[in-house]
């Protein structure tokens, strides 16, 4: 469970904030009552979440480059955040393909940038380092990955998210090891999540927001791979494993260091086809779609994660369905469309899932006291 008790109050950083999952993130953190310093480039999209919630108004906003340590540090040692999320990135696989060396300098340089920041500054206790479900070497099978499964990258992004997999490693062997925690006193995590949509997403080749601009636009959508099974989930779930990660981090220490899965239900998989007719089916339009022609980047068929440790661990599972998540997702740009205030909206949903996952926990309280599985 998500305490926020325990969130009131604290100084949190948090790189990426301008991104779309970074400002839900920021969005919830503010509501659980935690300062927040955000620290990111401008947003990346027009539209996008950050301004559509005013965040710049609620949040200390830093517009800043991860790549750039000097100015990162001063930061940091300005705020003295007891907490860190990391998930400022280049995060797009196919923009991988046009930018490598960016692409390898944000997602790795930038990550030991932010490494060094809490290694120097003394004040925090909880880091969790946001990476993907891609940093595996994906033999295409069935099998949901573990955390102990080998790590690779075929393209330049999933490589470089890799690459800060063992960076992250190294730090907690070289300065944060757990058998030094008495004298570090810093727990440091990566966390590993598939697919997510929701609302507030207007990335470029991204499959959710491809079908809004469709919509909206009233033109065909070009999909590159129908079949590409992927572990979508809605935003607020991995977002609420990190949440649950950091605390438990802040509160158990280096004992919990290490590598963490957040991912949906094995049987919750659904194709990119599916995504398309569901999305059109719950806006009320039928959508043209157009199979990309042209030669397309390599990207992965199929990939599924193992959330178990998470399970066990953390106590966190995914509690949305996949008709539930959809639904919630056209309801937000639907709302959009209509010109609703988008930080209401937003943090109505941030409630509704907050209620969602207390009546998660409470069933299963009442299942362990009569016996019953959890």
């Amino acid at each position: 469970m998500i305490s926020p008790n325990f969130w009131q109050g604290k100084t949190v950083l948090l790189t990426g904030h301008t991104g779309f999952k970074g400002a839900w993130l920021a969005l919830w953190l503010e509501m659980l009552g935690a300062k927040v310093v955000g620290y990111a480039l401008k947003p990346p999209t027009e539209p996008s979440l950050y301004e559509a919630s005013n965040l710049a108004a609620s949040c200390v906003s830093v517009i800043g480059d991860v790549r750039d340590a000097e100015h990162l540090m001063r930061i940091v040692q300005e705020h003295q955040p007891e907490i860190v999320f990391h998930l400022a990135a280049q995060p797009l696989v196919r923009l991988s393909y046009a930018l490598p060396h960016e692409t390898f300098a944000s997602n790795v340089m930038g990550t030991v940038n932010v490494l060094e920041a809490i290694r120097t500054v003394g004040t925090v206790r909880s880091a969790v380092m946001i990476t993907t479900d891609k940093v595996y070497e994906n033999a295409e099978w069935i099998w949901s990955y573990r955390e102990n499964d080998r790590l690779g990258g075929y393209d330049p992004y999933s490589a470089s998210k890799a690459a800060a997999e063992m960076a992250i490693s190294a730090y907690t062997t070289s300065f944060f090891h757990p058998d030094n925690y008495s004298q570090h006193r810093i727990a440091l995590a990566s966390a590993r999540a598939g697919n997510v949509i929701g609302g507030g997403d207007w990335a470029k080749d991204r499959i959710v927001p491809d079908i809004v601009r469709a919509i909206l636009s009233r033109e065909a959508l070009t999909i590159r791979f129908p079949q590409s099974v992927r572990p979508w989930q809605h935003v607020l779930e991995p977002l609420g494993g990190y949440l649950v990660l950091a605390e438990a981090l802040y509160k158990q220490g280096a004992t919990l260091s290490g590598a963490w899965n957040f991912a949906p239900a094995y049987s919750e998989k659904v194709s990119v086809g599916e995504i398309v007719q569901i999305m059109s089916e719950l806006w009320g339009e039928a959508l043209p779609i157009e199979l990309a022609q042209t030669d397309q980047p390599h990207e992965t068929t199929y990939l599924q994660l193992d959330a178990v440790k998470a399970a066990r661990m953390l106590n966190w599972k995914a509690v949305l369905t996949m008709p539930e998540t959809f639904a919630m997702t056209a309801d937000w740009y639907k709302r959009y469309a209509a010109g609703e205030d988008m930080r209401r909206v937003s943090t109505e949903q941030i409630s509704a899932y907050m209620k969602a996952l207390e009546s998660r926990s409470l069933a299963a309280s009442g299942d362990a006291m009569s016996g019953g599985a959890v």
